[in-house]
């Protein structure tokens, strides 16, 4: 489990220039100007990075890994996510979500799932939740899921300004909020509330209320599909300028596109020239959720579902057709979710950090191997390792 990847361009996501990187077991050992073979070290592998970008392993902060939806009925319930459709999307590390279904979506099940994906290489966290207040946790209190489930990292999604949500009230979610810090203090864990935020005319005034009245910081939630329209997207820039973290939902089909929503590409542009700080944005793909189309008297019309595969693709279009630097571009889905959940080994490649490693294609930046804890799990876009039942289907 020894490796040397050979003159390749490194971004950490920071523009390293060109290294030579010593991977030992599941870590990065070293990177530097030039690492040569031991000659008494048989079995090393070495791996020549010429032409190739290597990059941080993506985190994807939101999917529905052990499946979502159901908007239009129990056919509409979309399938738990297969490994090949996190890896050969360049995503080493997701943090599972339920959704609009927390009546038959159980954490129970949302726990298992995301051991049975680090069993398959991959790094998986889940937040205790779904759209529903009061939140229905494993323990049945939100401070014992952080501090006794490893997996659990906190709190969402919890639905605002829905037509799907429970209509929470100002005490619901500063509870819920204040349940979250503590917790996440205990558990030397993020602790952060991802919520949901629909396109209801109230937007996200019910946490501007909260952070003024209690004691509680904008930095203690994330919100999420906050380019969902136009005002949304807005409301979204003072958010973050005031302290708060915004998400960006990548996966989103030409007829919601057509309707407004804001593309994520465009949207990081929008917030770095509007002056909001880079390490309080977020994408995140929504992946296994459904993306329901309702009409104006909230009936659904149409259906999408998430896709892992979108996050890269609008990280790559923002480098491609906006012109923001790549380092730059790359902390949306490797240093900022990172900080943001406290992973403290992802989302960076120095010393010490998880060998979760993406190779890119220097020439269009297409995605070529992938590493997760050091294993490869894609080489040159031919799958090496595949989920538990995927070669049976």
């Amino acid at each position: 489990m020894i490796k040397i990847i050979k003159n390749v361009e490194v971004y950490a996501p920071d523009h390293l220039g060109k290294k030579d990187v010593l991977i030992a077991d599941k870590s990065v050992a070293a990177i530097k100007d030039s690492i040569e073979k031991p000659a008494n070290l048989p079995g090393m592998e070495v791996i020549e990075g010429d032409g190739q970008l290597l990059v941080p392993g993506f985190i994807d902060p939101h999917v529905h890994i052990s499946g979502g939806g159901g908007e239009g009925s129990f056919t509409t319930r979309t399938a738990s996510i297969r490994l090949s459709q996190a890896t050969t999307a360049g995503v080493t590390t997701l943090i599972g979500v339920r959704g609009t279904d927390g009546f038959c979506r159980h954490m129970e099940e949302l726990v298992a799932k995301a051991k049975s994906l680090k069993e398959e290489g991959v790094t998986c966290y889940v937040l205790t939740g779904s759209y529903q207040v009061p939140v229905r946790s494993i323990t049945g209190d939100i401070e014992k899921d952080l501090m006794l489930i490893e997996e659990v990292i906190g709190v969402g999604e919890i639905a605002l300004s829905d037509h799907r949500s429970s209509q929470p009230t100002f005490d619901e979610i500063a509870k819920i909020a204040a349940s979250a810090r503590v917790g996440g203090i205990l558990s030397g864990k993020s602790g952060v509330v991802n919520i949901h935020v629909g396109d209801g005319p109230r937007k996200v005034d019910l946490i501007h209320n909260i952070v003024a009245k209690t004691e509680l910081p904008y930095r203690q939630f994330c919100l999420t599909h906050m380019n969902r329209n136009p005002d949304l997207f807005r409301e979204g820039i003072d958010f973050a300028k005031r302290g708060g973290h915004i998400d960006y939902t990548t996966s989103t089909p030409d007829p919601i596109l057509d309707e407004g929503t804001v593309k994520c590409s465009k949207a990081l542009k929008a917030c770095l020239d509007a002056g909001v700080a880079e390490n309080h944005i977020t994408f995140s793909s929504d992946g296994q959720g459904s993306l329901p189309i309702f009409n104006t008297n909230k009936e659904m019309i149409g259906l999408g579902i998430g896709s892992c595969e979108s996050l890269f693709l609008e990280v790559r279009s923002a480098v491609q057709d906006e012109g923001i630097p790549l380092e730059t571009a790359l902390k949306v889905i490797t240093s900022n979710p990172a900080d943001l959940y406290r992973l403290e080994k992802k989302g960076r490649l120095s010393k010490g950090k998880d060998a979760d490693l993406v190779f890119l294609n220097a020439n269009d930046l297409s995605i070529r191997s992938v590493m997760a804890m050091g294993k490869q799990m894609v080489k040159d876009g031919e799958i090496v390792v595949y989920g538990t039942f995927e070669q049976f289907s």
